[in-house]
Protein backbone atom coordinates (compact mmCIF):
# COMPACT_ATOMS: atom_id res chain seq x y z
CA UNK A 1 0.00 0.00 0.00
CA UNK A 2 2.09 2.75 -1.01
CA UNK A 3 5.64 3.81 -1.57
CA UNK A 4 5.52 5.50 1.50
CA UNK A 5 4.40 2.38 3.91
CA UNK A 6 6.26 2.30 6.81
CA UNK A 7 6.69 6.16 7.47
CA UNK A 8 5.07 7.87 10.25
CA UNK A 9 4.10 11.37 10.10
CA UNK A 10 2.81 13.21 13.09
CA UNK A 11 0.92 16.81 11.98
CA UNK A 12 -0.01 19.42 13.97
CA UNK A 13 -3.49 20.51 13.16
CA UNK A 14 -3.86 23.59 10.95
CA UNK A 15 -5.13 25.41 7.76
CA UNK A 16 -4.77 25.14 4.31
CA UNK A 17 -1.39 23.67 3.52
CA UNK A 18 -0.96 21.47 6.01
CA UNK A 19 -3.65 19.34 5.93
CA UNK A 20 -3.34 19.13 2.72
CA UNK A 21 0.50 17.96 2.84
CA UNK A 22 -1.08 15.48 5.37
CA UNK A 23 -3.21 14.12 3.27
CA UNK A 24 -0.70 13.57 0.16
CA UNK A 25 1.42 11.66 2.60
CA UNK A 26 -1.22 9.57 4.06
CA UNK A 27 -2.23 9.01 0.24
CA UNK A 28 1.15 7.96 -0.71
CA UNK A 29 0.99 5.09 2.27
CA UNK A 30 2.45 7.12 4.82
CA UNK A 31 1.10 6.12 8.69
CA UNK A 32 0.02 10.20 9.89
CA UNK A 33 -1.54 11.17 13.42
CA UNK A 34 -2.93 14.56 13.28
CA UNK A 35 -2.85 16.03 16.91
CA UNK A 36 -5.50 18.38 17.67
CA UNK A 37 -4.49 20.71 20.63
CA UNK A 38 -6.88 21.32 23.78
CA UNK A 39 -9.41 22.94 21.49
CA UNK A 40 -11.47 21.71 18.13
CA UNK A 41 -9.45 21.53 14.93
CA UNK A 42 -9.59 25.04 13.68
CA UNK A 43 -11.07 23.88 10.44
CA UNK A 44 -14.08 22.00 12.33
CA UNK A 45 -15.26 25.87 12.73
CA UNK A 46 -15.46 26.41 9.30
CA UNK A 47 -16.19 23.10 7.27
CA UNK A 48 -18.27 19.64 8.45
CA UNK A 49 -15.35 17.50 9.47
CA UNK A 50 -16.80 14.57 7.61
CA UNK A 51 -17.18 16.30 4.34
CA UNK A 52 -13.55 17.72 5.12
CA UNK A 53 -11.84 15.70 2.60
CA UNK A 54 -8.22 17.23 2.68
CA UNK A 55 -8.39 15.47 6.46
CA UNK A 56 -9.11 12.06 4.69
CA UNK A 57 -7.07 8.89 5.83
CA UNK A 58 -5.34 9.21 8.77
CA UNK A 59 -5.88 9.00 12.60
CA UNK A 60 -6.81 12.22 14.82
CA UNK A 61 -5.95 12.55 18.27
CA UNK A 62 -6.84 15.52 20.75
CA UNK A 63 -4.00 16.23 23.02
CA UNK A 64 -3.49 18.89 25.68
CA UNK A 65 -0.43 20.88 24.46
CA UNK A 66 -0.47 23.16 27.38
CA UNK A 67 -0.19 20.44 30.35
CA UNK A 68 2.94 18.22 31.40
CA UNK A 69 1.48 15.09 30.67
CA UNK A 70 0.12 16.33 26.88
CA UNK A 71 3.37 17.36 25.72
CA UNK A 72 4.96 14.27 27.00
CA UNK A 73 2.89 12.41 25.13
CA UNK A 74 3.84 14.82 21.96
CA UNK A 75 7.54 13.98 22.84
CA UNK A 76 6.70 10.42 22.52
CA UNK A 77 4.79 10.81 19.25
CA UNK A 78 7.67 12.68 17.78
CA UNK A 79 10.77 9.87 19.14
CA UNK A 80 8.76 7.10 17.07
CA UNK A 81 8.45 9.67 13.95
CA UNK A 82 9.97 10.13 10.62
CA UNK A 83 8.53 13.48 10.08
CA UNK A 84 6.74 16.70 11.32
CA UNK A 85 4.66 18.78 9.95
CA UNK A 86 3.37 22.14 11.58
CA UNK A 87 2.10 25.31 9.93
CA UNK A 88 1.78 27.89 12.78
CA UNK A 89 3.61 31.66 13.05
CA UNK A 90 7.41 31.11 13.88
CA UNK A 91 7.97 30.28 17.46
CA UNK A 92 4.61 29.32 18.35
CA UNK A 93 6.30 25.57 18.33
CA UNK A 94 9.28 26.54 20.64
CA UNK A 95 6.94 27.88 23.10
CA UNK A 96 4.88 24.74 23.26
CA UNK A 97 7.86 22.89 24.46
CA UNK A 98 7.86 20.98 21.26
CA UNK A 99 10.47 22.94 18.53
CA UNK A 100 12.98 21.96 16.12
CA UNK A 101 16.03 21.97 18.99
CA UNK A 102 14.07 19.96 21.18
CA UNK A 103 12.37 17.81 19.06
CA UNK A 104 15.85 16.68 16.98
CA UNK A 105 17.09 16.32 20.59
CA UNK A 106 14.43 14.01 21.15
CA UNK A 107 14.87 12.22 17.51
CA UNK A 108 17.89 12.97 15.56
CA UNK A 109 16.25 11.51 12.59
CA UNK A 110 13.31 13.86 12.52
CA UNK A 111 12.58 15.88 9.12
CA UNK A 112 10.86 18.70 11.03
CA UNK A 113 8.85 20.33 8.57
CA UNK A 114 7.71 23.70 8.90
CA UNK A 115 4.98 25.51 6.62
CA UNK A 116 4.45 29.17 6.89
CA UNK A 117 3.35 31.98 4.79
CA UNK A 118 6.36 34.56 4.55
CA UNK A 119 8.66 31.70 6.05
CA UNK A 120 10.43 31.68 9.32
CA UNK A 121 12.63 34.68 8.69
CA UNK A 122 12.39 38.13 6.95
CA UNK A 123 10.50 41.36 7.81
CA UNK A 124 7.21 40.21 7.40
CA UNK A 125 7.71 36.43 9.39
CA UNK A 126 5.51 37.37 12.18
CA UNK A 127 2.33 38.99 9.92
CA UNK A 128 -0.63 37.24 9.16
CA UNK A 129 -1.84 36.51 5.19
CA UNK A 130 -3.25 34.72 2.93
CA UNK A 131 -2.89 32.70 -0.49
CA UNK A 132 -3.60 36.08 -1.89
CA UNK A 133 -1.13 38.46 0.22
CA UNK A 134 1.55 35.54 -0.28
CA UNK A 135 0.71 35.55 -4.15
CA UNK A 136 0.84 39.23 -4.58
CA UNK A 137 4.53 39.56 -3.48
CA UNK A 138 5.78 37.42 -6.09
CA UNK A 139 4.57 38.60 -9.52
CA UNK A 140 2.22 36.37 -9.87
CA UNK A 141 -1.20 37.61 -8.60
CA UNK A 142 0.01 41.03 -10.79
CA UNK A 143 0.06 39.05 -13.74
CA UNK A 144 -3.54 37.01 -13.49
CA UNK A 145 -6.70 38.83 -14.79
CA UNK A 146 -8.27 41.27 -17.37
CA UNK A 147 -6.90 43.94 -18.59
CA UNK A 148 -9.87 45.92 -17.30
CA UNK A 149 -10.89 44.13 -14.12
CA UNK A 150 -7.12 44.34 -12.23
CA UNK A 151 -5.57 40.91 -10.35
CA UNK A 152 -7.81 38.02 -10.10
CA UNK A 153 -6.88 35.38 -7.40
CA UNK A 154 -6.72 32.22 -8.63
CA UNK A 155 -8.50 30.40 -5.79
CA UNK A 156 -5.87 29.61 -3.18
CA UNK A 157 -4.43 27.32 -5.78
CA UNK A 158 -0.80 28.50 -6.43
CA UNK A 159 0.22 29.45 -2.46
CA UNK A 160 -1.69 27.37 -0.50
CA UNK A 161 -1.08 24.59 -2.67
CA UNK A 162 1.13 25.14 -5.80
CA UNK A 163 3.69 27.25 -3.78
CA UNK A 164 3.22 25.49 -0.27
CA UNK A 165 1.94 22.48 0.29
CA UNK A 166 4.01 21.06 -2.65
CA UNK A 167 7.27 22.22 -2.09
CA UNK A 168 7.10 21.64 1.75
CA UNK A 169 6.39 17.60 0.61
CA UNK A 170 9.22 17.93 -1.99
CA UNK A 171 11.20 19.05 1.00
CA UNK A 172 9.99 16.26 3.44
CA UNK A 173 10.55 13.34 1.08
CA UNK A 174 14.06 14.83 -0.02
CA UNK A 175 15.12 15.33 3.38
CA UNK A 176 13.92 11.43 3.84
CA UNK A 177 15.79 10.44 1.48
CA UNK A 178 19.17 12.14 2.57
CA UNK A 179 18.51 11.01 6.43
CA UNK A 180 18.87 7.25 5.13
CA UNK A 181 22.28 8.29 4.40
CA UNK A 182 23.28 10.56 7.22
CA UNK A 183 21.16 9.88 9.92
CA UNK A 184 20.23 12.97 10.65
CA UNK A 185 17.24 14.79 10.53
CA UNK A 186 16.99 18.58 9.69
CA UNK A 187 13.98 21.63 9.34
CA UNK A 188 12.90 21.93 6.24
CA UNK A 189 11.27 25.80 5.97
CA UNK A 190 8.39 26.04 3.23
CA UNK A 191 7.45 29.19 2.28
CA UNK A 192 4.52 29.93 0.57
CA UNK A 193 6.34 33.35 -1.06
CA UNK A 194 9.29 31.23 -1.84
CA UNK A 195 7.71 28.28 -3.60
CA UNK A 196 4.80 30.55 -5.61
CA UNK A 197 8.11 33.03 -7.06
CA UNK A 198 9.82 29.69 -7.62
CA UNK A 199 6.65 28.86 -9.68
CA UNK A 200 7.19 31.51 -11.50
CA UNK A 201 10.91 30.78 -12.23
CA UNK A 202 9.52 30.84 -16.64
CA UNK A 203 7.59 34.25 -16.70
CA UNK A 204 10.79 36.01 -15.14
CA UNK A 205 13.17 34.49 -17.77
CA UNK A 206 10.25 35.06 -21.07
CA UNK A 207 10.08 38.94 -19.14
CA UNK A 208 14.43 38.72 -19.17
CA UNK A 209 14.37 37.71 -22.82
CA UNK A 210 11.57 40.34 -23.64
CA UNK A 211 8.88 38.27 -24.17
CA UNK A 212 6.74 39.18 -21.10
CA UNK A 213 5.52 42.69 -20.12
CA UNK A 214 3.71 43.75 -16.94
CA UNK A 215 0.73 44.49 -18.76
CA UNK A 216 -2.27 42.32 -18.04
CA UNK A 217 -4.23 40.45 -21.00
CA UNK A 218 -0.94 41.46 -23.45
CA UNK A 219 1.23 38.22 -22.99
CA UNK A 220 0.46 34.59 -24.60
CA UNK A 221 -0.34 32.99 -21.60
CA UNK A 222 -2.21 35.06 -19.25
CA UNK A 223 -5.55 35.33 -22.03
CA UNK A 224 -3.55 38.02 -24.63
CA UNK A 225 -3.33 35.59 -27.09
CA UNK A 226 -6.38 34.55 -29.37
CA UNK A 227 -5.40 31.19 -29.45
CA UNK A 228 -4.71 30.94 -25.67
CA UNK A 229 -8.06 31.93 -23.79
CA UNK A 230 -11.36 31.01 -22.97
CA UNK A 231 -14.78 31.64 -25.22
CA UNK A 232 -18.00 31.67 -24.96
CA UNK A 233 -20.61 29.23 -26.48
CA UNK A 234 -24.19 29.85 -28.01
CA UNK A 235 -25.38 28.49 -24.78
CA UNK A 236 -23.40 30.82 -22.47
CA UNK A 237 -20.82 28.12 -21.15
CA UNK A 238 -17.21 28.11 -21.78
CA UNK A 239 -14.47 26.42 -23.88
CA UNK A 240 -10.71 26.17 -23.16
CA UNK A 241 -8.76 27.05 -26.08
CA UNK A 242 -4.75 26.55 -26.15
CA UNK A 243 -3.19 25.48 -29.73
CA UNK A 244 0.24 26.85 -29.11
CA UNK A 245 1.94 25.25 -31.93
CA UNK A 246 0.76 26.20 -35.58
CA UNK A 247 0.29 23.23 -36.75
CA UNK A 248 -2.77 22.76 -34.16
CA UNK A 249 -3.59 26.17 -34.92
CA UNK A 250 -4.59 25.44 -37.99
CA UNK A 251 -6.47 22.70 -37.20
CA UNK A 252 -8.21 24.76 -34.60
CA UNK A 253 -9.12 27.46 -37.73
CA UNK A 254 -10.30 24.97 -39.94
CA UNK A 255 -13.03 23.28 -37.40
CA UNK A 256 -13.74 26.86 -36.65
CA UNK A 257 -13.83 28.04 -40.30
CA UNK A 258 -12.45 30.98 -39.07
CA UNK A 259 -9.38 32.13 -41.97
CA UNK A 260 -6.19 33.97 -40.29
CA UNK A 261 -5.47 36.71 -43.30
CA UNK A 262 -1.65 35.61 -42.59
CA UNK A 263 -1.12 32.27 -40.22
CA UNK A 264 3.15 33.07 -39.71
CA UNK A 265 1.32 36.14 -37.84
CA UNK A 266 -0.10 34.12 -35.13
CA UNK A 267 2.45 35.38 -32.81
CA UNK A 268 2.91 39.08 -33.48
CA UNK A 269 0.42 40.63 -30.60
CA UNK A 270 -0.87 42.98 -33.17
CA UNK A 271 -2.79 40.21 -34.93
CA UNK A 272 -4.04 38.91 -31.87
CA UNK A 273 -6.78 41.51 -30.85
CA UNK A 274 -8.77 41.06 -34.23
CA UNK A 275 -8.19 37.44 -34.47
CA UNK A 276 -9.77 36.79 -31.33
CA UNK A 277 -13.06 39.00 -32.76
CA UNK A 278 -13.24 36.57 -35.16
CA UNK A 279 -12.91 33.54 -32.80
CA UNK A 280 -15.48 34.93 -30.56
CA UNK A 281 -17.70 35.48 -32.86
CA UNK A 282 -17.39 31.46 -34.48
CA UNK A 283 -17.62 30.24 -31.04
CA UNK A 284 -20.90 32.18 -30.28
CA UNK A 285 -23.01 30.02 -33.05
CA UNK A 286 -22.78 26.44 -31.46
CA UNK A 287 -23.30 25.48 -28.45
CA UNK A 288 -20.13 23.95 -26.18
CA UNK A 289 -20.95 20.61 -26.62
CA UNK A 290 -21.76 20.90 -30.30
CA UNK A 291 -17.95 22.06 -30.42
CA UNK A 292 -16.68 19.48 -28.01
CA UNK A 293 -18.22 17.00 -30.68
CA UNK A 294 -16.53 18.61 -33.46
CA UNK A 295 -13.27 18.79 -32.50
CA UNK A 296 -13.56 15.23 -30.69
CA UNK A 297 -10.47 13.36 -31.11
CA UNK A 298 -7.98 16.65 -33.00
CA UNK A 299 -5.21 18.52 -31.97
CA UNK A 300 -6.90 21.52 -31.95
CA UNK A 301 -6.33 22.14 -27.98
CA UNK A 302 -9.87 22.60 -27.62
CA UNK A 303 -11.59 21.51 -23.79
CA UNK A 304 -15.33 22.34 -22.15
CA UNK A 305 -14.41 24.66 -18.93
CA UNK A 306 -16.63 22.13 -16.91
CA UNK A 307 -17.96 22.78 -13.37
CA UNK A 308 -16.95 20.79 -10.59
CA UNK A 309 -20.50 19.11 -10.44
CA UNK A 310 -19.36 18.34 -14.53
CA UNK A 311 -16.08 17.14 -14.04
CA UNK A 312 -16.25 13.91 -12.68
CA UNK A 313 -19.05 12.58 -15.11
CA UNK A 314 -16.52 13.28 -17.91
CA UNK A 315 -15.46 10.11 -20.20
CA UNK A 316 -11.58 11.28 -19.32
CA UNK A 317 -11.88 11.65 -15.59
CA UNK A 318 -14.06 8.17 -15.36
CA UNK A 319 -11.53 6.63 -17.42
CA UNK A 320 -8.58 7.54 -14.99
CA UNK A 321 -10.62 6.96 -12.08
CA UNK A 322 -9.58 10.66 -11.58
CA UNK A 323 -12.57 11.27 -8.74
CA UNK A 324 -14.15 8.43 -6.68
CA UNK A 325 -16.53 7.65 -4.64
CA UNK A 326 -15.20 7.25 -0.86
CA UNK A 327 -17.25 7.12 2.34
CA UNK A 328 -19.93 9.38 0.55
CA UNK A 329 -18.26 11.77 -0.94
CA UNK A 330 -17.46 12.19 -4.59
CA UNK A 331 -13.43 13.45 -4.30
CA UNK A 332 -10.26 13.47 -6.28
CA UNK A 333 -8.22 10.20 -6.20
CA UNK A 334 -4.85 9.91 -4.89
CA UNK A 335 -2.36 11.19 -7.34
CA UNK A 336 0.14 10.35 -8.84
CA UNK A 337 -0.19 6.75 -10.08
CA UNK A 338 2.82 4.02 -9.04
CA UNK A 339 3.20 0.85 -10.83
CA UNK A 340 3.74 -1.57 -8.07
CA UNK A 341 2.92 0.52 -4.95
CA UNK A 342 -0.39 2.14 -5.67
CA UNK A 343 -1.44 5.06 -3.81
CA UNK A 344 -5.08 5.09 -1.97
CA UNK A 345 -7.12 6.84 0.31
CA UNK A 346 -7.09 5.17 3.76
CA UNK A 347 -10.08 6.29 5.48
CA UNK A 348 -12.87 8.74 5.46
CA UNK A 349 -12.36 12.36 6.92
CA UNK A 350 -13.00 13.96 10.15
CA UNK A 351 -13.08 10.88 12.37
CA UNK A 352 -11.07 11.36 15.08
CA UNK A 353 -10.51 7.97 16.84
CA UNK A 354 -9.67 7.18 20.70
CA UNK A 355 -6.48 6.78 22.26
CA UNK A 356 -6.56 2.89 21.26
CA UNK A 357 -4.15 0.47 22.89
CA UNK A 358 -2.83 -1.26 19.78
CA UNK A 359 -2.29 2.24 17.46
CA UNK A 360 -0.61 3.91 20.79
CA UNK A 361 1.59 0.84 21.63
CA UNK A 362 2.64 0.76 17.72
CA UNK A 363 4.29 4.51 18.74
CA UNK A 364 6.19 3.52 21.71
CA UNK A 365 3.71 3.77 24.66
CA UNK A 366 3.12 1.37 27.85
CA UNK A 367 -0.67 0.38 28.56
CA UNK A 368 0.39 1.61 31.51
CA UNK A 369 1.52 5.00 30.25
CA UNK A 370 -1.88 5.40 27.81
CA UNK A 371 -4.03 4.73 31.28
CA UNK A 372 -2.22 7.39 33.08
CA UNK A 373 -2.45 9.88 29.82
CA UNK A 374 -6.29 8.99 28.91
CA UNK A 375 -7.32 9.44 33.13
CA UNK A 376 -5.28 12.84 33.69
CA UNK A 377 -7.27 14.39 30.13
CA UNK A 378 -3.76 14.88 28.08
CA UNK A 379 -5.37 12.51 25.54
Amino acid sequence: MGPLQGIKVIEFAGLGPVPFSAMLLSDLGAEVVQLNRDTANPEANLFSPEKNIPNRGRRMLRLDLKSPEGQVTALRLIESADALIEGFRPGVMERLGLGPDVALARNPRLVYGRMTGWGQTGPLAQTAGHDINYLAITGALHAIGRADSGPVPPLNLIADYGGGAMFLIVGILAALLEARNSGQGQVVDAAMTDGSALLMSAMYSLRAMGFWTDQRERNFLDGGAHFYDTYQCADSKWLAVGPIEPHFYQILLEGCGVMDPDPRQQWNPKSWRPMKERLREAFRTKTRDEWCALFENTDACVTPVLSMEEAPAHPHNQARETFVEFAGLTQPAPAPRFSRTPATIQGPPGKPIDASHDWLIGWGFSESEITRFVADGAI
